[in-house]
């Protein structure tokens, strides 16, 4: 998909709205799928997770808007990555958002900050980026090569 960031403010670094409600559309086709009454009966968390402040407040206002959501809202954490430190969920949805050109990945290029994002959940991993500007580093190129292997996208 043709997603662009887009640069906020120095305290809150970069947005990707288009990736942010990709995220909502896949984490409320998961709810359905697995059902809202399961969800709420076996007390299923997620985690929303995002490098970038300004991504998780844009996360935090579309759920508060978003009536659909509303019934597993005290199921939902949304954060930044460093925010999860330490935490894990069921669920994890990470939004990487950086969608450029020049191949820029900012925060990303620090792996051990991925390594905290990947780690955090204990049942269901979902990444979103875009594959083209994340290819450009070796670490995010390999993982993206394993994703298509094992045929998940």
């Amino acid at each position: 998909m043709d997603f662009k960031e887009e640069f906020v403010r120095e305290t809150f670094g970069r947005i990707n709205k288009e990736e942010a409600n990709l995220l909502l559309q896949e984490l409320e086709a998961y709810i359905y799928r697995i059902g809202g009454s399961r969800i709420l009966d076996e007390r299923i968390d997620f985690g929303l997770s995002s490098p970038y402040k300004a991504q998780v407040q844009y996360l935090r206002n579309k759920i508060k808007a978003n009536a659909a959501l509303r019934h597993y809202r005290s199921l939902l954490t949304v954060n930044t990555v460093d925010g999860f430190q330490g935490q894990e969920r069921d669920v994890i949805f990470i939004s990487l958002v950086r969608a450029n050109e020049e191949g820029q990945i900012g925060f990303l290029n620090d792996l051990r900050r991925m390594n905290v994002a990947i780690t955090r959940a204990r049942m269901k991993l979902v990444i979103l980026g875009e594959a083209a500007t994340l290819s450009h580093h070796p670490f995010y190129k390999r993982l993206i090569e394993y994703i298509r292997e094992i045929n998940f996208f």
